[in-house]
């Protein structure tokens, strides 16, 4: 897989967009865009069983198993497995990419994550409330200032982090489409050398979850899928 530099790896809380600092600021809606506005509703479903699988595939399993398991309904997420230790795994949408994606409304991307319980209280209800503005018609403009409100509300929590291993994820249309990773939420300017040639260390800042300020998602690469086999972790 190619070694992201200065592209887009695309969905949202887990977006690696090495590009950093931009302004918060509302988004336009591009015509010219490859998915300038969300489609039907069918292409950004799964069929349920297959969903559970794909969102317990983001952790290995002595993590996934007694993870709570969401779904995505018409209407947002639902429960469809009650977890034991905290954990809680989905399968996000397009709508969770950064705003300037090209990739928002991307029917294809289907990332799996599994937060945990620090995560699942902090970072988890903002990425559920966009799924659910998306999904009650909201413009990209409309669910942004609707998330920049709601951010207010959260506290980031410390340990919070989530894993991202999945085999099977489908991130962005460019090179191989996936990574297998995790991702560490802190405050903004925790210095990890993030992004420097030969780092493992990428870094996002994901201004719209930070209350009071922006927080920095490190982003670092691991060398094995969540079934124990081999990732690429190199560029090629």
């Amino acid at each position: 897989m190619n070694r992201p530099t200065v592209k887009t790896l695309a969905l949202g809380s887990f977006t690696l967009v090495l590009v950093l600092g931009a302004a918060f600021r509302a988004p336009a809606q591009d015509a010219k865009a490859p998915y300038p506005k969300m489609g039907p509703l069918g292409p950004y479903l799964m069929e349920r069983n297959a969903e559970i699988a794909l969102a317990r595939s983001a952790a290995p399993a002595a993590i996934s198993n007694d993870a709570e398991v969401l779904v995505l309904g018409r209407h947002g997420f639902e429960t469809a497995v009650r977890g034991k230790n905290g954990f809680v795994c989905l399968v996000e949408r397009s709508w969770n990419s950064p705003f300037d994606s090209s990739e928002f409304w991307n029917p294809k991307l289907r990332g799996a994550d599994c937060y945990n319980p620090p995560a699942a209280r902090t970072i988890l209800p903002l990425v559920i409330k966009r799924t659910e503005l998306a999904l009650a018609g909201q413009s990209k403009a409309q669910i942004f200032d609707s998330l920049k409100a709601a951010s207010r509300k959260k506290e980031l929590e410390p340990g919070a982090m989530c894993y991202m291993m999945s085999k099977e994820a489908y991130l962005t249309d460019e090179d191989d489409h996936n990574l297998a990773h995790l991702m560490f939420y802190l405050p903004q300017g925790t210095a990890w050398g993030a992004n420097l040639p030969g780092s493992p260390v990428l870094m996002h800042q994901q201004t719209v979850l930070g209350v009071p300020g922006p927080v920095s998602e490190f982003i670092i690469r691991v060398p094995e899928w969540s079934d124990g086999t081999l990732a690429p972790t190199a560029a090629h």
